[in-house]
């Protein structure tokens, strides 16, 4: 059973009754919004029926004005998140009430404050109803947006992958349990899917899992940053011009959604031909029309102020959660204020619906496979744990809007199955630094008296997605877009708008290096989640352990006796590749473990695991791995989140996979984002989709990259 079919059963396309009763109510709604605001703003004045005839009024001037402004504003209001568009809104009600003497708006500003009295108003009443007003808006702007061009029926299913970031097998599971997932409880509980689970790489991150995922190879990823000393740079998985770079390497053009597919939301793009918030594609495209994308997200004031309305919700919501924490004194915990408060509205509520309304986009338009990532989850399980009750939310509202996403196939120009599952998962536990006293890269400067510099700050999904959208923005040709690129030109960096604490600290480097050039550091620290790497840099290729103990006698041992690092990855000169423990060594070649496992905590697979990752040609000289304690299911990051991933130790490396009943899924494990492509590849193939195409260039990988 496809997800369309449920779709008819608990929803679908409402008889005509039922769609007339829905627009009365919300006129009602409306009109009732509209009488409270006259009543709190002393800009808004009301006669006789004035609030109907206001509500039919905006609708009737929306209707005919709003598609053609928000277009030409398109760019100045993905700078401001919307909010250029929430003042033409403000506008369109200010000139209603000049129509009429029954309804006054005084300004543009009480407009504004109109349309967001109205929009609080709409939602604290739709959600007591149980009315999705959104889904109407679909099937009318969105899906006519989507075929202008005319779409051609099809009985080949297409197939939309939606990836919720950082989400654990085990959690989602307890989360089903308890109530949070209704729509994904529902499929099970009717039989159309089921749930299965995977294990992705010891590199435990989106940029590893999403390239094994999309193109079908991760090779030569060990981390999410990484330094390449034959060039002297670091690489770092979410900055676009690393992004771009790497999918030039693993890429031969056969990628996962290389048959018309569009990429929505990710990192890396699968070589689809349409892509929207896609980090490798963002320094690759050229400057043309710009809005295309965005323009069924911007097109409908009241979905805008809805969505406006919702941040401004979401971000006192953050507040009031992090206050909380710090009263009760909840541990672990980390530092939430600054901007994360506003990043993490952009990820649950504005990433998402941008995200969900392309891809319903794309399901009108009949596109054969989509792949979208969402980061909401992940990015608030970072700084409050992947539990928590605030997490759990973000994981409620996705499940909603990927009910909305089920609805839209019922009206789709071919069948769709709908595809959920996760890139890696998280695992909760005290920082490093808070434990200890001490970062990792302070530790290993104490043990080897050398200077030791971080390469770069915090991996942060969030806002790379941000400065992607602003980028994208303003990439078009357009004066408005020429003013966004000017506004934003002292935030740029190789041609993409950086934004966040790590972009500023690059900035600041940068300058720092301009004014100083100071000589390139002996030894480099790079924090991956729970995942460290250690480089020498002078050290021509991959330094041995005999090598560190000559220039560094302290520091193999200091590491091994910190309690809260678990096994480093080394390689000897006599002995080949070791893993060394506090209590024990796996020799690789052959496989000798003396004294007690260092690795008996992280899973069957994690020899495997390590033995891969040490093929790596940029393999850092150690590769250290924070201590997972099973009893407690917790492992301390060396960057500064509760919930973290990027190595091995607990459910960060399991993720999940919720697909179609009736789909093949072979009887052994599936361990590594390659072998997941594969499956995933052949279940399009398995529903009629074209094989891929053949390869046009050359991969990284040694069988020439996606099967």
């Amino acid at each position: 059973m496809r997800a369309g079919d449920a779709t008819a059963a608990v929803g679908g396309r409402p008889p005509w009754p039922r769609v007339v009763g829905r627009v009365l109510v919300l006129l009602v709604i409306n009109a009732l919004g509209v009488w409270i605001g006259a009543a709190i703003l002393p800009g808004v004045g009301l006669e006789g029926w004035g609030a109907l005839i206001g509500v039919l009024l905006i609708a009737a001037i929306n209707a005919l004005l709003w598609p053609v402004l928000a277009r030409l504003l398109l760019p100045i209001s993905a700078l401001t998140l919307g909010f250029g568009s929430l003042i033409l809104s403000g506008a369109v009600i200010w000139f209603a009430g000049e129509l009429t003497p029954d309804f006054r708006v005084d300004s543009v500003w009480s407009g504004i404050a109109l349309s967001l009295i109205v929009t609080v108003v709409n939602v604290a009443a739709t959600t007591l109803l149980g009315i999705d007003d959104d889904n109407r808006y679909w099937r009318s702007v969105v899906r006519r947006a989507a075929r202008k061009g005319g779409v051609a029926p099809t009985d080949v299913p297409g197939v939309i992958f939606l990836e919720i970031d950082g989400l654990a097998h085990d959690v989602l599971r307890r989360a089903m349990r308890n109530g949070h997932t209704p729509t994904f409880t529902r499929w099970l509980e009717e039989g159309s899917h089921r749930l299965i689970g995977w294990e992705c790489d010891w590199s435990s991150q989106t940029g590893a899992s999403q390239a094994g995922l999309l193109h079908g190879t991760n090779e030569d990823m060990p981390a999410f940053r990484w330094f390449e000393k034959e060039r002297g740079v670091a690489m770092v998985s979410n900055r676009p011009k690393d992004t771009s770079e790497i999918q030039k390497r693993i890429s031969n053009g056969r990628g996962l959604l290389a048959n018309d597919g569009a990429s929505r939301a990710n990192m890396f793009s699968g070589d689809a031909p349409h892509a929207l918030l896609t980090l490798s594609e963002i320094t690759t495209r050229g400057r043309g029309p710009v809005g295309r994308d965005y323009y069924a997200y911007f097109a409908n004031p009241s979905s805008l102020a809805r969505t406006i309305v919702l941040s401004v919700n979401d971000v006192i919501r953050e507040m009031w959660a992090s206050a909380g924490v710090r009263r009760r004194d909840v541990r672990p915990r980390v530092h939430r204020g600054g901007m994360y408060p506003v990043l993490r509205a952009w990820t649950t509520v504005i990433q998402r619906d941008l995200a969900v309304t392309s891809l319903a986009s794309d399901i009108y338009a009949g596109r054969p496979v989509a792949y979208s990532t969402f980061v909401g989850y992940d990015e608030i399980a970072h700084h409050s744990g992947i539990e928590r009750p605030e997490t759990l939310r973000a994981l409620e509202q996705l499940d909603h809007q990927f009910a909305r996403l089920e609805a839209a196939t019922r009206d789709a120009p071919r069948p769709y199955h709908l595809v959920v599952l996760s890139d890696h998962g998280q695992t909760d536990g005290t920082p490093f630094r808070q434990r200890t006293g001490e970062s990792l890269e302070a530790l290993v400067d104490r043990l080897t008296e050398e200077a030791v510099i971080e390469a770069s700050g915090q991996g942060d999904e969030g806002w790379a997605l941000l400065g992607a959208s602003v980028t994208e923005a303003a990439s078009g040709d357009g004066k408005a877009a020429g003013a966004l690129r000017k506004a934003t030109e002292g935030k740029m960096s190789d041609g993409v708008v950086a934004l966040g604490p790590e972009a500023s600290d690059q900035r600041k480097r940068g300058r720092r290096l301009r004014r100083e050039a100071p000589p390139t550091p002996d030894v480099l620290v790079m924090a991956s989640g729970c995942l460290g790497l250690v480089y020498f840099t002078r050290e021509p290729g991959r330094a041995s352990l005999e090598a560190i103990h000559r220039r560094h006698p302290r520091l193999i041992e200091g590491l091994l006796e910190q309690p809260d690092i678990g096994f480093l990855l080394v390689r000897s000169e006599s002995d080949g590749s070791v893993v060394l423990g506090a209590r024990g060594t796996i020799f690789l070649d052959d496989e000798r473990v003396e004294g007690e496992n260092p690795l008996a905590d992280y899973g069957p697979n994690a020899l495997h695991h390590v033995r891969r990752t040490d093929g790596f040609p940029h393999v850092a000289d150690i590769m250290i791995n924070a201590a997972y304690d099973p009893e407690r299911g917790v492992v301390p990051a060396f960057e500064e989140f509760v919930g973290s991933h990027g190595g091995m130790g607990g459910t960060q490396s399991y993720p999940f996979a919720l697909i179609p009943r009736d789909w093949a899924v072979p009887e052994e494990p599936v361990v590594g984002a390659e072998a997941m492509h594969r499956l995933m590849r052949s279940w399009l193939v398995d529903v009629g989709q074209a094989r891929p195409p053949a390869a046009t260039r050359p991969a990284g990988s040694p069988d020439g990259g996606a099967g």
